[in-house]
């Protein structure tokens, strides 16, 4: 009797086995685009293995701590397809490439569809236009990004507006500009998104505090102040033309420095116990015996530090936070575009 439960039981664990080796494989061939979870064949494989799964992944689940994953498997259940994320690079700028890159990979890990259009910098701003219009008429297209900054030929806001408002995941549409603007429901740029998640999850409340933004593009200065006024904070947007900056940031309690200049906001500038989020990105110019230089943020971390309550690092602050809202804006327009009640919790 124990010999032949033994078996059983050796029986069920190589087919667990085989089943855990099979999804690998199908998740190594999504990743790669050799396969797509659009191909109704692909997608009831994927789901026939995770229901497999399932049973022996559930008390992991509930040891493990909230990782802030989000289940959408009813909108696949639903529509029998993955959201999907199309990403658009016009040229060969390296940061651009490297923006992209980690664009696709983390669309790819939280079981999305990504679709890359490498464009080359020739391109004419018509035939970039006549590919957003067709992204725009892609049923499996849910989210289409543009990635900035395009070459010089081209008109940035032109372009931004062929993007259908309904898939404009980066939140730059004028439609939905306008609609933050005047308090309404609206796709939020990425990186102030992810900031004003970052504030409320170490702040809690945020009425009544003190908040100076310290830059006006319309990426993330006025929508980020746009934000931090919908939570009640007496907001100032300051610029490069605002006088005595330094005794303007002093007042904050919270700081957003997305100017563009490394390491311009020095600890002096400072409330103590400020809250300080650091957009900016720059890459310092190479020390004696380096190919490149560092990458800093426009605050000088290690002095700010020593007043700031909490301050975000340059890199790995920010960045991945801009990414994780650029999904959480995906999974939103697929769920709206396909009828159905978007999840608890993005």
């Amino acid at each position: 009797m124990l010999l032949a439960l033994i078996s059983i039981i050796g029986y069920l664990m190589s087919i667990l086995s085989t089943v855990v080796i099979v999804q690998f494989i199908l998740s190594l061939l999504i990743a790669f685009n050799v396969v797509s979870l659009s191909n109704n064949i692909v997608s009831s494989i994927w789901q026939a293995l995770n229901v497999i799964l399932d049973p022996f992944l559930r008390p992991i689940r509930k040891i493990l701590p909230d990782t802030g994953m989000i289940d959408f498997s009813p909108f696949v259940a639903k529509t029998g397809r993955s959201p999907g994320l199309a990403v658009v690079l016009v040229g060969e700028d390296p940061a651009s490439q490297v923006y992209v890159g980690s664009k696709k990979k983390a669309t790819v890990e939280a079981g999305m569809e990504s679709f890359e259009h490498k464009l080359s910098a020739s391109v004419s701003q018509d035939e970039l236009i006549a590919l957003v219009e067709t992204l725009n008429a892609d049923p499996a297209v849910d989210g289409i990004l543009v990635q900035l900054p395009l070459p010089a030929h081209m008109d940035d806001k032109a372009v931004i507006a062929a993007i259908d408002p309904a898939k404009d995941v980066d939140g730059f549409h004028v439609v939905n500009a306008g609609r933050l603007a005047v308090g309404e429901d609206a796709f939020v740029p990425c990186t102030p998104l992810g900031c004003l998640m970052l504030l409320k999850d170490h702040m809690g409340d945020l009425s009544g505090k003190n908040a100076v933004v310290i830059g006006r593009s319309n990426i993330v200065g006025k929508p980020m102040a746009q934000l931090l006024l919908a939570e009640n904070c007496t907001v100032t947007i300051a610029h490069s033309r605002t006088q005595d900056l330094p005794d303007v940031v002093r007042r904050a309690d919270i700081v957003v420095a997305a100017v563009g200049r490394a390491e311009m906001v020095t600890g002096d500038w400072l409330k103590p116990g400020a809250v300080v989020i650091d957009v900016g990105i720059n890459r310092l110019a190479p020390a004696d015996g380096q190919s490149k230089g560092r990458l800093v943020g426009d605050v000088a971390f290690d002095d700010a530090l020593r007043h700031a309550g909490a301050i975000t690092p340059v890199p790995g602050g920010v960045g991945p936070m801009t990414i994780a809202c650029l999904l959480r804006n995906t999974l939103v327009a697929a769920h709206r575009r396909a009828g159905i009640t978007v999840p608890e919790g993005i």
